[in-house]
């Protein structure tokens, strides 16, 4: 079963948007921020992956969106005498590239929407 390596890449930036930048937003939310400066500690090229979000973000999401291009667009490109083979691996790329979507979106959600939302209602 082959799937496309766009969509294995599109899992790992956005897995990475979510390290570097969703999740110690979550983290410190919850009150965890002594698992945060550990975190860091222990990994600390984060902090600078952190500083570059935009642009970690941003080709995150141009993978994410490539990859659904490409995924709609092979979708028709499958050979007949290999109609299993090709359905099982688009199916597989399917689920990787909505798990992708969803670790980006929940990342783009904790590092852009809730601080300002929590600055706005939390007082």
């Amino acid at each position: 079963m082959k799937v496309g390596a766009g969509s294995y890449l599109s899992l790992f930036t956005s897995f990475g948007t979510l390290l570097c930048c969703g999740l110690p937003s979550l983290l410190i939310l919850f009150g965890l921020g002594a698992t945060v400066a550990s975190f860091l500690s222990a990994v600390p090229w984060l902090v600078t992956l952190s500083h570059h979000k935009n642009w970690v973000f941003l080709i995150s999401g141009m993978l994410i969106t490539g990859n659904f291009i490409y995924l709609k667009s092979r979708t028709a490109a499958c050979p007949t005498d290999e109609a299993d083979a090709c359905a099982a691996a688009t199916r597989t790329s399917r689920i990787v590239l909505w798990i992708s979507a969803a670790i980006y979106c929940i990342g783009v959600f904790s590092a852009y929407v809730l601080g300002p939302l929590l600055m706005r209602f939390g007082g």
